[in-house]
């Protein structure tokens, strides 16, 4: 054979496995124009009407309500394991762009705790969407009016939900700062722990706007500060902590992760989508206003690096409180 005649059939034999190379890939990850192909599960690894169900519906809700997908975003509730269950169905199909979750609290909690076999790592974030900010109150009648007549007391006890959440964290956030010991006191619900503070069983509470907005309009309760990097919208009035001298930045992040390894066009093709969403009257009606959040996009690389730092405070924290080693 001669080396022209070779040179060919290398040739054809090179284009031949290109070909078949290339036919596999597309049958692996199918191109962008084809998806989404078929129905999207928004996984929600709570039970039904709890905090992080009615933030994955609404999304849906706008989602549907403006068209955004050309197929139908279905809610799966999968509770257990204070999100494990849930969060490890989507984390092990890895690579799948059909699941979707939002974040919560026990998305970086649970892992920490080692109380889940997954972790952020194990996740692809598309976008943020909001942030939930807290007030810290105290009753209107009580000697504390500011943070500095909280640096007078001895000490403080203030209501939590369990030994991880938000307001205990927030509250060892606040001692550091202020220099002041504050105690976490457990309560089942809260419900309870503003009961607890109305009735003047505990001194402070951190809260969600939305929990205690009408305590304040009323004059039951005072807000010394907010946990937000800036002001949040549903109580202008009320300066941040950083505001006054304390480093102290805290809020729930809100937004939708994938499954680790799917396509970076699948993430922009969400992203699309959650920012439509963030900016939308829908959204602003039906959540923002409703819970008294703050706006905020994010692109799926800050989301990302929000996520990071989330975890990272959760982690500094619960160590300071000898909750994890």
């Amino acid at each position: 054979m001669s080396s022209l005649d070779l040179a060919s059939v290398c040739t054809r034999g090179r284009a031949a496995f290109l070909g078949a190379f290339a036919a596999a890939a597309m049958l692996a990850t199918p191109a962008l124009a084809e998806y989404p192909e078929r129905d999207i599960t928004m996984v929600i690894p709570f039970g039904v009407g709890g905090g992080s169900d009615v933030l994955a519906r609404t999304i849906g809700n706008v989602i549907q309500e403006r068209n955004l997908l050309p197929v139908a975003l279905l809610p799966e509730n999968w509770p257990g394991g204070s999100g494990a269950v849930g969060y490890s169905l989507v984390a092990k199909a890895e690579g799948n762009p059909y699941y979707v979750a939002t974040v919560s609290v026990s998305f970086f909690t649970t892992p920490l705790l080692g109380g889940s076999p997954v972790s952020y790592r194990d996740f692809t974030p598309l976008a943020g969407i909001a942030q939930s900010p807290y007030l810290l109150v105290a009753r209107a009648d009580s000697e504390y009016q500011t943070l500095d007549d909280l640096k007078k007391a001895s000490r403080l006890t203030t209501g939590t939900v369990g030994v991880v959440s938000d307001a205990a964290l927030l509250a060892k956030m606040t001692s550091n700062e202020l220099g002041v010991q504050i105690d976490p006191v457990p309560f089942d619900g809260e419900g309870e722990v503003l009961a607890s503070l109305l009735g003047g069983h505990v001194d402070i509470g951190y809260f969600n706007p939305s929990e205690v907005l009408p305590q304040i309009e009323a004059g039951t309760l005072r807000a010394l500060a907010v946990s937000s990097a800036k002001r949040a919208d549903a109580a202008p009035d009320v300066p941040t902590f950083s505001e006054l001298g304390y480093d102290i930045v805290h809020t729930q992040i809100r937004g939708l992760v994938m499954p680790k390894g799917v396509d970076a066009e699948v993430v922009q093709y969400w992203e699309k989508i959650l920012e439509e969403v963030a900016h939308s009257d829908q959204w602003r009606e039906q959540y923002v206003e409703r819970f008294h959040d703050i706006p905020d996009y994010l692109s799926s690389e800050q989301f990302g690096e929000a996520i990071v730092e989330t975890s990272n405070r959760y982690e500094r924290l619960m160590r300071e409180l000898g909750i994890i080693e």
